[in-house]
Formats: C-alpha cells, sequence, structure tokens
C-alpha cells in the first residue's frame, strides 16, 4: 500500500470511530422500575439524588435530592449513629416518563469558603423538596439544614427562576420556634403551601402552612402524632381526603411505615396501619419514605420513593419506587422486583 492510500485508509478509519463513539457511550435506555438496583442517569452514571422529592412543571419531572460524595463520615461523640458526607449540594434530575433522567446539575452548590455558612461541606442538609408558586413565579426549595453534631434543627429555604436552578439561598430558621429534622412541602390544590416536619426531638410531627410566597410560616401550625415519634413524612391527596406517610425514628435502620388520613390537610390525622405488603413489608423493603409522586394522566395512580440507605456508604444508598395501588378505598404499597406504569391501567 503507497503512503497516500495508508493516510486515506487512517482518515476514514479516524471518520467511523468518531462516528461509532457516541454510540457506544450511549446510556441504555431504562424500561422498568427495578427497586433497589443501581439506577443510571442518561450518562450512565448513578443517580445521586438521595432524601428527594419531585415537581412536576410544564410537561416535565424534576427530581431534587441530596448530592452525595465522599467518605460517610460518624463523629465519635454520635449517639444516634449520625452517619454523613461532606455537604456537596442539591442535584437535580430531568425526565418525561420517570424512567430516564438526564443530569441537571448541583442547582444549590455547597459554600466552601464559609465555615459557618448553612451550606458549608462541614454542615448537614438533607431532604429537599421544591414547590412551584404560580403567584411568584418562583420555584422555592426547603430542607433540612444542620450543623455536624445536629443540634441545629433548622430549615432552610432557597430560590429560583427556573426549575434547574440556579437556586439562591435565603437563610434558615426553626419554623413556628420548633426544632425542624425530616420535612416535606405539600401544595393544596387551591395553591396552599404547607411544611410538614418532625419537631420536638422527633416526638411530633408540626403541620405548618406557608405564607403566600412560600418563604416562611405563616404562623398557623397543627401538632400531630404527640409523642409518637414519626420521621420521613410523604404527603399526597386522594379522592378529597390527605394522606401522609411516615417511619418510625430508628436512625438509619428500617422499621414499619405507617399511614394516616385525614380529612382536612391540619388535621385530625388517623393512622390506618402499615400499607406495604410482601416480601420484607414489616421493614419497608429496608427503606424509608421520602416523597409521594401523583402521576401526570393516569387516574389514581402515584408512586411511593423511598431510599434505603447504606449508612456506612451513604453515596451509594439506592431508590425504592413503588406503586401506590387504591382498591376498594384501601391503599397498598405491594413489593415488585420490577414493574412499569401500565400497573396502573390494570
Amino acid at each position: 500500500m503507497n503512503r497516500h492510500c495508508r493516510i486515506i485508509k487512517c482518515i476514514l478509519s479516524g471518520v467511523v470511530c468518531a462516528l461509532l463513539l457516541p454510540v457506544s457511550m450511549q446510556a441504555q435506555k431504562n424500561t422498568a422500575f427495578i427497586p433497589g438496583q443501581v439506577w443510571n442517569d442518561t450518562d450512565g452514571n448513578p443517580i445521586n439524588a438521595h432524601g428527594g422529592g419531585l415537581l412536576y412543571h410544564n410537561g416535565t419531572y424534576y427530581w431534587y435530592g441530596e448530592y452525595k460524595k465522599g467518605k460517610t463520615i460518624l463523629p465519635d461523640w454520635a449517639t444516634w449513629e449520625c452517619y454523613r458526607t461532606d455537604v456537596t449540594g442539591v442535584g437535580c434530575y430531568s425526565s418525561k416518563d420517570l424512567l430516564n433522567w438526564k443530569f441537571e446539575g448541583i442547582v444549590l452548590p455547597a459554600v466552601k469558603d464559609d465555615p459557618n455558612h448553612d451550606l458549608h461541606p462541614s454542615k448537614v442538609l438533607e431532604r429537599p423538596k421544591v414547590i412551584f408558586n404560580k403567584k411568584t413565579g418562583k420555584f422555592v426549595m426547603w430542607a433540612h439544614v444542620e450543623s455536624a453534631d445536629y443540634s441545629k434543627a433548622c430549615a432552610g429555604v432557597a430560590v429560583a427562576d427556573s426549575p434547574v436552578g440556579p437556586f439562591v439561598y435565603q437563610g434558615s430558621f426553626r419554623p413556628n420556634n420548633a426544632m425542624s429534622r425530616d420535612q416535606t412541602v405539600f401544595v393544596d390544590d387551591d395553591g396552599r403551601a404547607y411544611q410538614f416536619y418532625s419537631s420536638e426531638n422527633n416526638e411530633t410531627m408540626y403541620i405548618s402552612l406557608l405564607t403566600d410566597d412560600y418563604l416562611k410560616p405563616s404562623g398557623r401550625f397543627t401538632r400531630n402524632f404527640v409523642k409518637e415519634s414519626r420521621e420521613a413524612p410523604a404527603v399526597f391527596k386522594y379522592n378529597g381526603k390527605y394522606y401522609m406517610l411516615s417511619s418510625g425514628c430508628t436512625g438509619w435502620d428500617p422499621n414499619v411505615a405507617e399511614i394516616a388520613v385525614a380529612d382536612s390537610i391540619m388535621g385530625t390525622w388517623k393512622t390506618i396501619g402499615n400499607p406495604c405488603t410482601g416480601p420484607d413489608a414489616d421493614k419497608t423493603f429496608y427503606a424509608q419514605s421520602t416523597y409521594v409522586q401523583p402521576v401526570i394522566g393516569k387516574k389514581d395512580a402515584y408512586i411511593a420513593m423511598f431510599d434505603r440507605w447504606k449508612k456506612k456508604d451513604l453515596e451509594d444508598s439506592r431508590y425504592v419506587w413503588l406503586p401506590v395501588l387504591v382498591k376498594d378505598g384501601k391503599i397498598t404499597i405491594p413489593w415488585h422486583e420490577k414493574w412499569t406504569l401500565s400497573i396502573f391501567d390494570k
């Protein structure tokens, strides 16, 4: 082969390789939910959005969660097994089908140059949830923010003009002058928003009506499940009634889930038992509730989101998403090793 032929062959080979490269590196498309398995994003990387929640906005779902990186830390003094990782920030993913998620980046990053800041890597940020305020056009994030020794027990708030941020941190406080740890936020059909949070050393669940801009407590709140030690609240509405999924307080270790129902969001709430069914239902499938998401476009269809915590390797904690089934007025969350949204068509 002469020199010119060799050059042409090399050029053609390079073109072919360049054309094939994107195809070979493309992540395999997810076609079903497989609870507890590694769940990769559209780039082929494990999704990193722990203790998270979803927002549906203009035809797209957004998944916000704790972006955990680095070594898992257990302070020497800890009595609650306060395993943590350094704060990296809140990650965001987007999806049209709830199965395939595109990483949108760290939408609320750590503040590395200020040791006193709530978002300094040495602190704790947990359970971020984002809601959209139709009146202000703002996206509002609420989260549990802590000192490294878990004595702060505050709620932190951040605001953005876009669902993919950047979110601007507004500061932290104890809502209604009460401790605020595991938490979620919920927007009712009338546009009013509420924060649900474990308080009083996790012995009582507070439900707090937020101001019209969703940035602060309005001053109206109720105390629920007093001395019952419930945490990890996840709230949804079905057929005019309100439902709250929660866990007991056993640190990072699993326990029995409970579901409660109320005719009014501020209570009175009535516990109606463990909705989980199947193997390890008494351990909530070795996971803990974080959010319940309605499936848009399907009637009476909800997904219960759980975290299967690996307390000594929090970054590798897995996601357990399962269907919430409603039949004859009874709500169950059955175990499925693999499932698709077609389950709601039955």
